[in-house]
């Protein structure tokens, strides 16, 4: 029956690509071709932090870069799907500031694939919290939405209530230095009962300089959870 129910929404919407609107097997899903001209994150890049390394060269099969190499990543593992550029970012910022939900499903299973490399268990998926004067505007929280299926895929508990954050002024064009002391304290434990001994996952849209997963780090380690993973849809590549 629901075999038949999908067969029948497919014919009267058929699935089509969110970006050009060509039509493809399954609704949310990108074309071939605007799959291709993403900067998609993979082998090699940074065991630990997944920051892509060129793909000529051969590092081994857990390199680090010069950061987690110098004990720089507190968290456990962070993977994104793809750097941050002019394509990600048409489908990013429209997502996160004005309502184009359609982007959803694309994004969440690239960051589910993107995780495919490591053997995690996640008990709890920690999308980032928005500020509750940035959520009113907004309507929404663009991580929560990336987070369902995230939690759904892990099975695990889906946590928007233990972590409460405060009101700051936009990060923008902030250097890594200003944006790490912008963060620093704005996120509070509220229910330490749900995330102590927990391995958590934290879910965010974009990862500029990693300050927020950071700073959610620190918080979280202090509240005696177990192990902290991060993903993100895109990240910025700065030269390193």
């Amino acid at each position: 029956m629901v075999k038949l129910f999908k067969s029948l929404i497919n014919f009267i919407y058929p699935p089509i690509c969110p970006v050009c609107g060509d039509f493809v097997d399954s609704h949310g899903y990108l074309c071939a071709a605007c799959w291709s001209r993403f900067n998609w994150i993979s082998n090699p890049k940074c065991f630990k932090c997944g920051y892509p390394f060129p793909a000529d060269l051969d590092l081994g099969s857990k390199p680090l870069c010069p950061h987690c190499a110098a004990g720089e990543c507190d968290l456990d593992f962070i993977r994104s799907a793809c750097v941050y550029d002019d394509v990600s970012k048409n489908i990013m910022l429209p997502f996160k500031h004005a309502s184009q939900l359609k982007y959803q499903t694309l994004m969440s299973n690239a960051m589910i694939n993107c995780l495919r490399d490591l053997d995690i268990d996640v008990d709890v998926v920690l999308p980032v919290p928005l500020a509750y004067k940035r959520l009113f505007k907004r309507g929404y929280n663009q991580a929560t939405l990336l987070a369902h299926p995230i939690a759904k895929h892990f099975n695990a508990i889906l946590d928007v209530d233990s972590i409460a954050r405060k009101y700051r002024h936009d990060m923008g064009h902030k250097s890594a230095k200003q944006r790490r002391e912008n963060v620093r304290g704005v996120f509070e434990v509220k229910k330490l009962d749900n995330i102590v001994g927990k391995k958590i996952l934290l879910v965010d849209d974009v990862m500029t300089s990693g300050a927020t997963f950071y700073e959610l780090n620190r918080v979280l380690r202090k509240a005696g959870v177990s192990a902290v993973y991060a993903v993100s849809f895109c990240r910025v590549v700065h030269a390193i």
